[in-house]
């Protein structure tokens, strides 16, 4: 697959992909959409007593949501467990292009090359300090391959859009989100489209629209509160 180096409107850097003609991120600004999105709608929606956090990443791809994550978990003292499927691993050629720690220098900067080194196919520890710690599992693989049974807390569902990989938004690949996910779990994209909810719904999720990110009007949230 080949990739090209595009920066969108917050001067965050992204990929686009020719074939596909499709962007990694919103050209809106692709930081702003991980933080509103995956951040402020996601992971702090699952923030509480129990400091423990399991989140499944639908696409691993530049590593912006996982750095992001490993940033919350540093700044709020999370026990960050992040199992990530990526089919198609950025290179280290396009990693050095990226400027998203420029841009959040508060962020753990010596980390973000980290998440890229870390091997595939197994955990590794990423960060270990006193109140804070952040477990990575790449796994490269197809979304339909995978399986999952009560496990996640979180799902940062971040395929790329439904007109250029509609077989990853079904009522199938939806069903296996609602059982990776535990008892009110929850289901965060940017993807709002109708047909997209309603295969959301049919999976078992209550589904809300919310405001997106900048450029982008609503989003959707889903949470898994009744077992099928």
């Amino acid at each position: 697959m080949k990739r090209q180096i595009a920066t969108t409107a917050d001067n965050s850097k992204t990929l686009f992909v020719p074939e596909l003609d499709e962007h990694y991120h919103s050209v809106h600004g692709a930081l702003q959409e991980s933080l509103h999105v995956f951040i402020k709608a996601g992971l702090h929606e699952c923030m509480g007593p129990d400091k423990s956090i399991r989140i499944l990443e639908v696409g691993f791809g530049t590593g912006l949501n996982a750095w992001l994550s490993l940033r919350e978990a540093m700044k709020n003292g999370l026990s960050i467990h992040y199992t990530a499927l990526e089919k198609y691993p950025v290179l280290p050629a396009e990693i050095q292009e990226l400027n998203y720690t420029e841009l959040l220098p508060d962020g753990p900067v010596d980390l973000f090359d980290q998440l890229h080194q870390a091997d595939w196919e197994q955990s590794m520890e990423i960060l270990h300090i006193q109140n804070a710690s952040f477990h990575l599992h790449k796994k490269q693989t197809d979304l339909k391959n995978f399986e999952a049974s009560e496990e996640f807390d979180l799902v940062y569902f971040d395929a790329f859009a439904p007109s250029a990989q509609p077989d990853l938004w079904t009522e199938d690949i939806f069903k296996s989100m609602f059982h990776a996910l535990k008892m009110g779990g929850l289901l965060v994209t940017y993807c709002v489209k109708g047909d997209v909810r309603r295969a959301m719904k049919a999976a078992g999720f209550e589904v809300e629209k919310i405001p997106g990110p900048p450029g982008k009007r609503e989003m959707a949230r889903a949470w898994k509160k009744q077992n099928l």
